[in-house]
């Protein structure tokens, strides 16, 4: 991996999904499983800014009212008991601008660092997310966040079609389903990595740091 043209991509480190009293929460989520991810995520984000890789943010929601959420993704929402915005703890769920939509301070974005706001479960769908990685020549992306079968999995398989090279750093995705999770990671490295490459997360920083010392002068 050349770290100038790789970036990585975290995917919906929200207190909606992440919080004890988020949309997770209300749809009966095991919050506990997808909160496990937080210290590998915060390992790549470290490596990340120290070595000066482009780091980007997603974040699932909708705006106030509603008008980007598909009819059958607000009723599916309503019959898991979790209506995308109705009123929470923390605030209506899955609605740009509250509390519950916003990063974790665990990995809270820089000025600096891109967030895109994503009305669906891939990261590129009615997004800026490609014209930001083609402003910066990237063609490698890192993928980690949550959850792994949903939101990972779709930004992964519209990556693989746009023609980027991708990792999928296990241990710093997460699911509330740990059969799901392993299922997902399966289905990465068939045929050869059809989708990519899969790798824990000291993996992926041992390599980055060894690429970024073979370009340094």
């Amino acid at each position: 991996m050349d770290p100038c043209r790789t970036a990585l991509i975290i995917i919906d480190m929200q207190r909606d999904f992440l919080g004890s009293s988020g949309y997770a929460a209300a749809a009966g989520l095991d919050v506990s499983a997808l909160r496990r991810v937080i210290p590998s995520v915060r390992l790549l984000l470290d490596c990340a800014r120290r070595l000066g890789i482009l780091v980007v943010y997603t974040r699932e929601g909708h705006w106030p009212d509603l008008s980007n959420c598909p009819p059958a993704k607000l009723e599916r929402s309503r019959n898991a008991g979790a209506e995308i915005g109705s009123t929470g703890p923390l605030g209506r769920l899955l609605v740009r601008g509250e509390y519950g939509h916003d990063i974790i301070d665990e990995v809270r974005p820089l000025f600096c660092e891109p967030v895109i706001d994503k009305p669906g479960y891939g990261a590129f769908h009615q997004t800026d997310l490609a014209k930001i990685l083609e402003a910066r020549g990237i063609r490698h992306l890192l993928v980690c966040g949550v959850t792994t079968e949903v939101c990972v999995h779709s930004t992964l398989r519209e990556a693989t079609d746009r023609g980027y090279r991708s990792v999928l750093v296990a241990d710093a995705c997460g699911s509330a389903h740990p059969d799901l999770h392993e299922a997902a990671l399966r289905m990465v490295a068939v045929e050869g990595g059809i989708f990519g490459r899969v790798a824990d997360t000291r993996i992926v920083i041992a390599e980055l740091e060894h690429a970024h010392e073979e370009a340094t002068p």
